[in-house]
C-alpha cells in the first residue's frame, strides 16, 4: 500500500524547525513554486526566497519564511536546506523594512552594473518574503 505522507525537514545551519511527516509540501524554487506530495519523482532544485508550507500530517497546517539553499525530494522524503529559516512570529518586521529599503537603495545606485541589480533583487526578495510570511505587507 503506499503511503500518503511525506518525512519532511527544513534544517538551517543553527536548527533542525522541521522534522516531522505531511501530507504536501510548497517548496518556493529559482523557478516558481513546487507541490510535493508521496511519490513525487526525485528532484534537486535551488530554492529562493519564500514561504515552505506545509500541509497537514501530524503538526497541521505550518508556514516558514526561507531564502537560499537547495531541496533534495525523494518519494517518500524532502529534505530542505536552507540558509535562513523563520516561523511568520520570529520574523523582525523592522528588520525586514529596513532590507527591503537597502535593497531599493542599492538597486537605485546599480547604474550599469547588472551583478548590482541582481543582488539588489535578492535582497528585495527576501524582505518581502519575510514581510508577506509576517502578515506586515499589504
Amino acid at each position: 500500500m503506499a503511503t500518503t505522507h511525506l518525512r519532511v525537514r527544513l534544517v538551517t545551519p543553527d536548527r533542525i524547525l522541521v522534522d516531522q511527516d505531511a501530507n504536501a509540501v510548497e517548496i518556493p524554487s529559482k523557478t516558481g513554486y513546487l507541490e510535493v506530495l508521496a511519490g513525487h519523482a526525485p528532484l534537486l532544485a535551488e530554492i529562493g526566497a519564500g514561504e515552505v508550507r506545509l500541509h497537514g500530517g501530524e503538526g497541521g497546517d505550518q508556514r516558514y519564511s526561507v531564502a537560499r539553499g537547495f531541496v533534495e525530494v525523494l518519494p517518500d522524503r524532502v529534505t530542505i536546506l536552507a540558509e535562513s529559516a523563520e516561523k511568520p512570529e520570529e520574523i523582525d518586521v523592522a528588520a525586514a523594512q529596513e532590507q527591503l529599503q537597502r535593497g531599493e537603495q542599492l538597486w537605485n545606485e546599480a547604474g550599469d552594473v547588472p551583478a548590482k541589480y541582481a543582488e539588489a533583487n535578492e535582497i528585495m526578495a527576501e524582505a518581502t518574503a519575510k514581510l508577506d510570511s509576517a502578515g506586515a505587507r499589504s
